[in-house]
């Protein structure tokens, strides 16, 4: 079991930067793969990006490839969403999610832990 806690959205203009974090607590983080998610009104939820157990694979969707940056520090059990350039497009509620296997896939139904959300607002 591990709990998820984000934060670091808010309101930023385009062409901003955003950090969003998300702290995990309970089993061993380095048990699980990592993931961030994005879910706009009316729309589905979408992978963002996935980063490997031992942080050496990293998944980007084609959409924030080259501006966006996972990370993960084990010593804080935390992982990061470095985001740059930002568009009102990326506006949406960014979700942290966990899964025990070691592969990183763009489908959230997949994930076994999830935490409860932080909205990100890109103004034009």
């Amino acid at each position: 079991q591990v709990q998820l806690v984000e934060s670091g959205g808010g309101l930023v203009q385009a062409g901003g930067s955003l950090r969003l974090s998300c702290a995990a607590s309970g089993r061993a983080f380095s048990s699980y793969v990592m993931a961030w998610f994005r879910q706009a009104p009316g729309k589905e939820r979408e992978f963002v990006v996935g980063i490997s157990r031992n942080g050496g694979r990293t998944d980007y969707a084609d959409s924030v490839k080259g501006r966006f940056t996972i990370s993960r520090d084990y010593a804080r059990s935390t992982v990061y969403l470095q985001m740059n350039s930002l568009k009102p497009e990326d506006t949406a509620v960014y979700y942290c999610a966990a899964r025990v296997t070691n592969d990183v896939t763009t489908r959230y139904t997949l994930y076994d832990y999830w935490g409860q959300g932080t909205q990100v607002t890109v103004s034009s």
